[in-house]
This record gives structure tokens, C-alpha cells and sequence, in this order.
């Protein structure tokens, strides 16, 4: 299944698939964090005929229902079709428990990207820079070998 990715320059990105009955379904990603599941028109499939606004609790619980673990074979598959890009499960290191996950400054300090967080058998998908850490996350880091390694080192010493 092919999901297309387009930049929405101001506002985030949005992710479109269709589904073999032939509907269009896609996720707006706002850069607030929020994110709408949006369901295009049969006849028009660039019409959306329908928006339903997600809360983060509630994106958390849809992704949980979908399958999360998917998102992990999703990476796998996305690393043999982009050379030198991996993923790494990072663990959390007591140093930023109960701290939000911005004050790491990941992205900043080593390029990589935080793409989930698994707290015990949940796992939180895009997780924003208010996300608050806890001692026994696993942080899923996506970017090259250095820049995830670094990631890693980061998040085990803070």
C-alpha cells in the first residue's frame, strides 16, 4: 500500500492512502501536535467529506486499536528502501523522568527524530515536545547510525 506524504508548508504534513474498497483516508499532522483523521469524497477525492478532530489521548488510542506495533515493521521496511537510515529502541535513562521530552533538544543536538514512545505496553505515536518523559520509556529514534547513537547517548545520560 502506497502512503503519500505532503508537506503543508505552515502547518504540518498530511499522510493519504487509499483502501482497496477505493476510499481515501488520510492524517493531518498540525505542528501543535494535534492531528485530524480526514475522509475524502468517493466521487471527489480531493474533497474531504468529512474531519474528525483528534485530542492526543484519543490519536494515542486509534493508533493502539490500528496496531502500533505496525509502525516498527513500517520503519524496518522504510530502512531497506532508504540507505542509512535506521532505528534504534532507546532506553530512558531516570534523568528525564517526569521531564518533557524538548528539554532533550534531540533533533537539535544530534538530527535524529523521536518517532514514538513506548510506556509499558502503550505506545504514543509523534509524540510533541510536551510529551512528558518516565524513567522506563523506550524511545523510538529514527536517523543515521551517528545521529541515533548520539540520540541514545543523550537519552541514557542526559
Amino acid at each position: 500500500m502506497d502512503v503519500e506524504q505532503t508537506a503543508l508548508p505552515g502547518i504540518g504534513l498530511r499522510h493519504d492512502f487509499t483502501t482497496r474498497a477505493g476510499r481515501r483516508i488520510g492524517i493531518v499532522s498540525y505542528r501543535t501536535g494535534r492531528r485530524d483523521l480526514v475522509v475524502y469524497d468517493p466521487e471527489d477525492p480531493d474533497r474531504v467529506s468529512e474531519t474528525v478532530k483528534l485530542n492526543d489521548e484519543e490519536a494515542d488510542a486509534l493508533v493502539e486499536l490500528l496496531g502500533a506495533p505496525r509502525i516498527v515493521a513500517r520503519l524496518n521496511a522504510l530502512h531497506r528502501e532508504v540507505e542509512g537510515l535506521v532505528s534504534i529502541k532507546a532506553p530512558v535513562s531516570p534523568h528525564w523522568d517526569g521531564r518533557p521530552m524538548g528539554e532533550a533538544q534531540i533533533r537539535t543536538l544530534t538530527g535524529a527524530s523521536i518517532v514514538a514512545v513506548i510506556r509499558s505496553s502503550q505506545v504514543h505515536t509523534s509524540p510533541p515536545p510536551d510529551f512528558v518523559l518516565a524513567g522506563q520509556d523506550i524511545v523510538v529514534v529514527v536517523g543515521s547510525p551517528e545521529t541515533t547513537e548520539a540520540a541514545a547517548e543523550i537519552l541514557a545520560g542526559g
